[in-house]
């Protein structure tokens, strides 16, 4: 038989794949128990998942999941609070060893996590407190977020102005911008909070702007909005925007995502600034301390991802344009060495 150029080109492909196998085994041999053999379940239940946020995360949650090689199943109550819970029981039926619970209410939830931990999973939680000491909350330091925002806001329109504010209470990570809120009330006496409102129901930067309206029609002296979660801020705009305040008023908020850059970037916008983690990063936060549990890490009881502040200037100054422009422009936003040991995959890795 003679040995053709043809033969030897499958043979070297072949010898290739074989190489990329044996390289991908090896890869997983060095990760520690369960991840060095293929087979790990793990589940996310959702609260909340509209909105451009809640889209990066799950793509983060994603990414981080295909590079430990794990089985993801995503179950999403649509901010159905029973349903979740009942997610919960149906993610244990499922036989996963991991769980993810991302938002929810305490009241709900806190039972469902525990039942989740008598049955031997292990579980995270993202932005909803579930009371458990042996369950790692996952957190933007949403007081940081907060801080980093009114800051801004002092900075710009300084100590004294009439506020309106946008928060819903119940939900975690709101009340702990809330309390960085109050704190800067009590330092600034000038500030004054002037109307509270705010809802998640869907759609919810349409139904907050509903709100809006109504209060921008009582309180026309309003100079400044707080509305620490993008769809609140979105609402905001859209009324700001069609009572045509926009020169009038600032809004600063918490969260960041593509559309809200372009909003930001829009002449003459009123939204102001906004503090930020990278939602997709948080998402891969997730993933790693949950496997770092499964692991038999511990990866600490708050797990915390640092924020940025993200101002309408630099967004405009630095031509950035969309999240992937703020990931290359500001490093820090694109990754946090957080829950990182060092077998741990790094899905943003080149």
């Amino acid at each position: 038989m003679s040995i053709t150029r043809r033969l030897l080109g499958k043979a070297a492909l072949g010898l290739a794949g074989a190489a990329l196998l044996l390289q991908g085994t090896a890869l997983a041999a060095d990760r520690p128990a369960p991840f060095d053999k293929p087979g790990v379940k793990i589940a996310l239940v959702r609260y909340l998942s509209t909105g451009d946020f809640f889209q990066a995360y799950l793509s983060g949650v994603e990414a981080q999941a295909k590079a430990l090689g794990v089985d993801l199943r995503v179950l999403d109550s649509r901010q159905d609070a029973a349903l979740q819970a009942d997610m919960v029981d149906q993610a244990i039926a499922l036989g996963v060893q991991g769980i993810i619970i991302q938002h929810g209410l305490t009241e709900s939830m806190k039972d469902a996590a525990q039942r989740a931990v008598d049955a031997g999973i292990k579980v995270v939680a993202f932005d909803v407190n579930v009371e458990n000491p042996k369950i790692p909350q996952i957190e933007q330091s949403d007081r940081d977020l907060a801080k980093l925002a009114l800051e801004q806001a002092v900075k710009d329109n300084g100590e004294s102005w009439k506020a309106g504010y946008v928060y819903v209470a119940g939900i975690a990570p709101l009340d702990r911008r809330n309390e960085t809120w109050v704190d800067v009330k009590k330092k600034h006496s000038g500030i004054s909070e002037v109307a509270m409102f705010g809802t998640l129901d869907n759609p919810i930067a349409n139904s907050v702007a509903n709100q809006a309206r109504s209060v921008l029609q009582a309180h026309p002296d309003i100079k400044v909005m707080f509305a620490p979660y993008d769809e609140f801020a979105k609402g905001v705009k859209i009324a700001v925007d069609e009572a045509g305040l926009n020169k009038g008023i600032k809004i600063y908020s918490a969260d960041i995502s593509t559309s809200d850059i372009a909003a930001m970037r829009e002449p003459d916008s009123a939204w102001a600034a906004t503090a930020a983690t990278n939602p997709a990063v948080v998402g891969q936060v997730s993933v790693r301390a949950l496997a770092q549990l499964l692991a038999g890490e511990d990866p600490g009881h708050n797990v915390i991802v640092p924020p940025t502040l993200i101002t309408q200037k630099e967004l405009v100054d630095r031509d950035i344009k969309n999240m992937e422009d703020l990931s290359a422009k500001l490093p820090q936003f694109a990754h946090a060495d957080v829950a990182m040991p060092a077998w741990m995959p790094n899905p943003n890795a080149k």
